[in-house]
């Protein structure tokens, strides 16, 4: 039988942060729990910042019945000379039967001993209490707490309990906490426990005393809000999609509105604003024709008909904020852009302090520009924006505003008359952030962030700090995917066996090829392509990673053209045939040993190919591939392991040095197709 099943977990606030990350795993884990328990249903799963709650319309009140089957000794062996052995003896009280209630059956070809018993399913009523705290004690919020004499812990104090099947109470008590027929409405609405009779006056309890209980609806009516007020003040929110997901988790009853403070915090940087505004008190920033204006927008969780009260309120929390931000700002650029002090700011115990990182990078950065030659960099400037890299981490406004290093540095060296370029490299220098992130948009600005990294990559492996498992507490992996997408953007060559080696000339000694391999493990990683791609190109010995992008890139498209799986089988009957050669040693073909057509056919068609210039990989690749008409015409008519040892060895390296050619780029036999 199907019947409505309401479970409601009342909490006092939850965190946001901690239940949005564990929000991806909540009904998963509740499907599992349901699965192993013959419970399984469709079911919905909403939240408000004090309640979790499960909803089924229908849900079965008893498991469906089973059958066990147990399979026991061969019957050779559970009776000899008539009598049970202490094998069938123990089989029965296993099964807890007596030996008369025991038959046989045949199991892979032998005939054992057998009992099937019919198991009846549990009523839901009693599986429901455990389904319920096994349910909760799965969640992983990160920290948790306890409260009263309780040695369970949890994210919150669990306050009331609700289990409702088919509207009538479940008894069950969770964290000292017995499940009642009642709920909790929102607090200006009613303090107190409101008595429910069932699911259906349960959702309209909520709505009536204030609670939109489900959280799409939530995000709808702010996103509502959102669009009221832009269209009646001309003005556009900046809608920023985490801050949008913490606001709808930590409220029951939201409504938009629009703030403002006073004109003179303007004089600010508006990243300063907008962080002040969004990181610490959850505002949204409002622009008017692209500028950042005095306003803001609070999504408040009151419940009343006039907000006048609340908007004053907020707009007196924020405004000591930005008075310290412009009170710091204001002191920086009176005390300038400084590196002083950063000799007794530690960077890493056994790398120094900052001020020893700073000199590390300038001869890191000198080191690139040298390999590179860039023409639109002097090596002025790039030792300039390497020196004040870090200066801005001594200021007043990022001791308060940790997240603004580097952009506070961009204006401070503005301000101080520093070039564009110069300001722009210190502004960019920890780019890219993240998978999604800006890149440095010039030269100059993507050594001084390679520069930054590599030292960071160089500094970290010389004192053993490599990462170990999901470990990487000072984030190298996204160092190294960041190398990547730079050396790609602005198409630097960065040979990572050579240009390592001639960086590492500054730090202790390690073990080189322990990096070496940490980029290629990332390098497998980075790409979003068939891995066995990938691994052809790294197998092939290429370690310069803006050709080994390139190769990727050249050989993802001939995979997926059309008749490569054709291509592929001759090439890889090539692979075999030169498995057994050293293909590093130089590889000599005598034209005067040929004896077939075929094989002159296909050695003039090669020399072509390789004597022309390619203006990528892909299209040398094509070129390559396409000797499949000449190659098969060999294999069909040519025997390479004849008996005359010259001439078997001059075919053998003929085709060799075809295969030769094509793992410059890669060795295509690894590729999985």
């Amino acid at each position: 039988m199907l019947k409505p099943l309401l479970i409601e977990i009342g909490v006092e606030e939850l965190p946001a942060v901690p239940l949005l990350k564990e929000l991806k795993n909540i009904e998963k884990k509740y499907a599992d729990i349901l699965e192993k328990n013959r419970l399984l249903g469709e079911f919905e799963f909403y939240y408000t910042p004090r309640r979790l709650v499960l909803w089924h319309r229908e849900f079965k009140t008893q498991q469906d019945d089973t059958v066990e089957e147990f399979f026991g000794a061969p019957l050779s062996v559970a009776y000899k000379d008539a009598e049970a052995t202490p094998a069938a003896i123990g089989f029965a009280k296993k099964c807890g039967v007596s030996l008369d209630e025991i038959s046989s059956a045949t199991k892979n070809g032998k005939e054992v001993l057998y009992y099937k018993k019919d198991v009846r399913g549990k009523k839901a009523s009693e599986l429901l209490p455990g389904i319920v705290k096994e349910w909760i004690k799965s969640l992983d919020f990160g920290k948790s707490m306890r409260w009263g004499s309780l040695d369970e812990s949890f994210i919150r104090p669990i306050r009331w309990v609700n289990i409702l099947l088919a509207d009538k109470p479940v008894e069950a008590q969770l964290y000292g906490i017995i499940s009642e027929k009642h709920t909790f409405v929102h607090r200006i609405s009613d303090f107190n426990a409101v008595p429910i009779d069932g699911s259906k006056e349960y959702f309209e309890v909520l709505k009536n005393g204030g609670v939109t209980l489900f959280p799409d609806l939530r995000r709808k009516n702010i996103l509502s809000n959102f669009a009221s007020i832009e269209k009646d003040h001309g003005v556009t929110i900046e809608c920023d999609a985490d801050l949008l997901d913490e606001v709808v988790a930590i409220t029951e009853n939201p409504t938009a509105l629009l703030g403002s403070f006073d004109e003179e915090f303007l004089r600010l940087p508006p990243e300063v604003i907008v962080t002040s505004m969004k990181e610490h008190q959850r505002y949204f920033p409002v622009f008017e024709d692209g500028k950042l204006i005095n306003k803001f927008v609070v999504v408040s969780n009151a419940l009343t008909d006039d907000f006048s009260k609340v908007i004053q309120g907020n707009e007196r929390v924020l405004r000591p904020r930005l008075a310290d931000a412009l009170f710091f700002y204001d002191n920086d650029l009176k005390n300038g852009l400084s590196t002083k002090g950063l000799e007794k700011v530690v960077f890493m115990k056994g790398l120094g302090s900052v001020a020893d990182k700073i000199e590390r990078e300038k001869k890191i950065a000198k080191k690139l520009f040298e390999l590179y030659k860039p023409n639109d960099v002097s090596a002025q400037e790039l030792e300039r924006a390497v020196v004040l890299a870090k200066a801005d981490l001594m200021s007043e406004m990022v001791y308060e505003f940790t997240e603004l290093q580097g952009l506070m540095g961009y204006y401070y060296a503005k301000a101080a008359g520093e070039s564009e370029n110069v300001a722009l490299a210190i502004k960019e220098q920890y780019l890219p952030d993240g998978e999604q992130s800006d890149l440095p948009s010039n030269t100059l600005s993507a050594i001084v962030a390679m520069s930054l990294k590599l030292d960071t990559l160089l500094g970290l492996f010389s004192i053993n700090q490599i990462p170990t498992g999901s470990r990487d507490p000072f984030a190298l992996r996204r160092a190294v995917n960041g190398l990547i997408r730079i050396v790609n953007e602005h198409n630097l060559e960065f040979d990572i066996v050579k240009t390592l080696e001639l960086l590492s000339e500054e730090y202790a000694d390690f073990e080189m090829k322990k990096l070496e391999m940490f980029f290629i493990e990332r390098i497998k990683q980075f790409y979003t392509v068939n891995p066995s791609i990938v691994e052809a190109v790294l197998i092939s010995g290429e370690r310069e990673l803006l050709a080994i992008s390139k190769k990727i890139e050249a050989l993802k498209n001939m995979v997926e053209s059309e008749g490569f799986s054709e291509a592929f089988s001759t090439f890889k009957r090539v692979a075999n045939i030169t498995k057994d050669i050293d293909l590093n040693q130089e590889l000599t073909v005598n034209e005067a040993l040929f004896e077939e057509q075929a094989e002159k056919d296909l050695f003039r068609r090669y020399k072509e190919v390789v004597s022309k210039t390619y203006d990528s990989y892909e299209e040398e690749l094509d070129a390559l591939l396409a000797l499949k008409p000449e190659i098969d015409k060999f294999f069909d008519d040519v025997m390479v392991n004849v008996d005359d040892e010259d001439v078997k060895n001059n075919r053998k390296s003929l085709v060799a040095s075809i295969y030769k050619s094509i793992l410059n780029i890669a060795d295509i036999k690894e590729v999985s197709i």
